[in-house]
């Protein structure tokens, strides 16, 4: 069951609910509904792999455990809230400014996630808990160029 909280009037976040599934279309496709057409498939991206991970690796695969997404654009930053009922995550480091040190061996057949997300997003950051993790997307604003004065 998936449970929508669309932005009330006056406030600026979003919440979407489901069980614990792998089967994400549709609430992917909610959640990049207001984002630009260019950016929607590497967010595309970034997102499944941060809403598996909630529900694979945090809730286990456990119907009766719920993630949550809370999301909104403010200031010009699209920003995702995504909770799971697990016992928490806690990256080996803070590699941020090269997420390639969280790649795997090359055998290795899983462990990207973490520099698909660092390569996606603007900001990656989980709570103290590990059980919640922030991502945010800036909106690249198009430069303005001034208009010139005639002497």
């Amino acid at each position: 069951m998936i449970t929508i909280s669309l932005r009330p009037v006056g406030r600026n976040w979003g919440t979407i609910s489901f069980a614990s599934t792998l089967y994400l279309y549709p609430i992917l496709d909610l959640l990049l509904a207001e984002i630009p057409e260019e950016m929607q498939a590497e967010l595309r991206l970034g997102l499944q792999e941060a809403l598996v991970n909630a529900a694979k690796h945090g809730n286990k695969l456990d119907p009766g455990k719920t993630v949550v997404v809370r999301f909104s654009l403010i200031d010009n930053c699209y920003w995702w809230i995504i909770s799971d009922q697990g016992r928490g995550f806690h990256p080996a480091c803070s590699c941020g400014e090269n997420p390639t040190k969280y790649l795997p061996p090359d055998d290795s057949e899983s462990g990207r996630g973490l520099s698909i997300l660092h390569q996606i997003f603007d900001q990656v950051e989980w709570n103290r808990r590990g059980t919640e993790l922030r991502l945010c997307k800036q909106v690249e604003s198009r430069l303005r160029i001034p208009l010139l004065s005639r002497n």
